[in-house]
């Protein structure tokens, strides 16, 4: 009982981080602008770059990664929190930026935030392997759910071939789900290679 309470807590508490909208915030306070009115109409770190270009971008970017490696690195490294209660707890950041309730439960695409558990959870080891895979596979492939998707089975190849734990499996299927929900509209497109802009 102690421990599905425990799970249920950091869950909740990872939701509710996860829902802070940052990138609308950042885009308010610092840019003077709703983010939500430039490219896809995200509240996402990706519009803050187009609304008002790199520094506030990577000031939003940090604080949305932060909102799942913070939880998830607490609960691990600091209480101890192992097992398959790391499943439900990893899903609070991304889910809770999906649904934000600050936003009339509506949110972004999670990318930074799944990004982010796994900050809390390996530290570096598969966030370099993923972060790694989504430039490369962005750098080819469109639309961006496809190159997301793609990064993420690169990322399945690296859990079975250096890590021997199905908890991390469950975490990494957790994602796939979700991602895939977010990325839904770009995965109902045919993807194909980038064209290379020519010289002139």
């Amino acid at each position: 009982m102690n421990q599905l309470l425990s799970t249920l807590l950091w869950t909740l508490f990872g939701f509710v981080l996860g829902a802070l909208p940052f990138s609308v915030w950042v885009g308010k306070l610092v840019l003077g602008k709703d983010i939500r009115q430039f490219g896809d109409k995200n509240p996402g770190a990706t519009n803050v770059l187009r609304a008002g270009g790199v520094p506030p971008f990577v000031l939003a970017l940090m604080l949305d990664i932060a909102k799942g490696a913070l939880p998830l690195g607490l609960a691990v490294h600091i209480f101890g929190v192992e097992g398959w209660e790391l499943v439900p707890i990893s899903l609070g950041p991304p889910l809770g930026h999906t649904f934000s309730p600050f936003l009339n439960w509506q949110g972004g695409k999670a990318i930074a935030a799944a990004f982010g558990v796994w900050i809390g959870i390996t530290i570096w080891t598969m966030p370099l392997i993923s972060l790694s895979l989504l430039i490369v596979f962005t750098l080819l492939i469109t639309p961006s759910g496809w190159a997301v998707m793609l990064a993420l089975a690169g990322m399945l190849v690296a859990l079975l071939v250096w890590f021997d734990d199905p908890v991390l499996l469950g975490v990494w299927a957790g994602q796939v789900l979700l991602l895939a929900y977010n990325h839904r509209a770009d995965l109902g497109k045919r993807p194909s290679f980038r064209r290379r802009k020519k010289i002139t």
